[in-house]
């Protein structure tokens, strides 16, 4: 990789990721070909999604220079109960078909088996090994980070999060500036409901863009990146599209209305992916 491994990540993120859940197999091939064709230069997979093969063929055969693209993939839970981290990064480079990572992730902190501070612990050996170039974390709540830096002294380099206009995040945002944790969002359309809001709809018909480029745009906005997942090559050049759309102070606000609290938002404490 061209670029140094020690540059702040807020300068290495492109702004807007392509997320490839629940894709798989050709389909999964497919849509990330069209969205590196589209623009998209940040993939973002998981070891748990099953696609990381099937991202990999579309990266090797994109024709874009490795140095261009920013691959994430997340560690999956049954990684963290057995320790090997480095196994379990080496069989995702393997299938990725890559030398290096761009960023490592645990996906979900499992406080139940109280295990993540000695995988991000293992996260950073593989750092400083050189299969990856950030370590960071998806799902953590503020108490979380705060107990990696405590026990690390180190922050991880993004927090990825589910978040939209509805579920704004606002404690968790707050811990991830406070802790120098860049923020990426997950699900950043919501499930539909945020997109049919009359909010939404009156600026998106003042504005002359559609909902989901509205509702990107505050994430951008935010200073957030969003990873956002279509398989339809229009809808990815669409949500691209919102690079370029502008909101108001008074459209913000606007939007900022309609978090429903921390509450709405799925309960980190309870998951138990593996």
């Amino acid at each position: 990789m061209t670029t140094s491994a020690t540059a702040p990540v807020a300068t290495a993120l492109p702004p807007i990721g392509l997320g490839t859940w629940p894709l798989v197999g050709a389909e999964a091939t497919k849509s990330v070909l069209s969205g590196i064709e589209a623009g998209y230069r940040l993939i973002d997979t998981a070891a748990i999604y099953g696609n990381e093969d099937a991202v990999g063929v579309a990266l090797a055969q994109s024709g874009v220079p490795r140095e261009d693209l920013f691959v994430t993939t997340k560690l999956r839970g049954n990684d963290q109960v057995s320790g090997d981290i480095r196994g379990a990064l080496e069989q995702s480079l393997q299938r990725l078909g890559l030398e290096q990572l761009d960023m490592f992730m645990i996906h979900w902190p499992l406080p139940r088996i109280d295990r993540y501070v000695a995988t991000f612990e293992a996260m950073r050996a593989c750092r400083d090994a050189g299969l990856v170039r950030y370590v960071g974390v998806s799902n953590f709540l503020g108490h979380h980070l705060r107990r990696l830096v405590d026990e690390t002294g180190e922050a991880p380099a993004v927090n990825q999060i589910q978040m939209d206009p509805s579920i704004a995040r606002i404690p968790v945002r707050s811990a991830n500036d406070e802790l120098g944790v860049f923020t990426q969002s997950w699900s950043p359309l919501g499930r539909g409901d945020v997109l049919d809001d009359a909010v939404v709809g009156a600026i998106s018909h003042r504005i002359g863009c559609t909902a989901a480029q509205v509702v990107l745009a505050w994430h951008i906005e935010q200073g957030v990146v969003p990873v956002a997942r279509s398989a339809n090559p229009a809808r990815q050049a669409e949500n691209l599209a919102s690079l370029d759309v502008r909101l108001t102070a008074e459209d913000i606000e606007a939007l900022n209305s309609l978090d429903r609290g921390e509450s709405a938002a799925r309960d980190v404490e309870a998951e138990e992916h593996f």
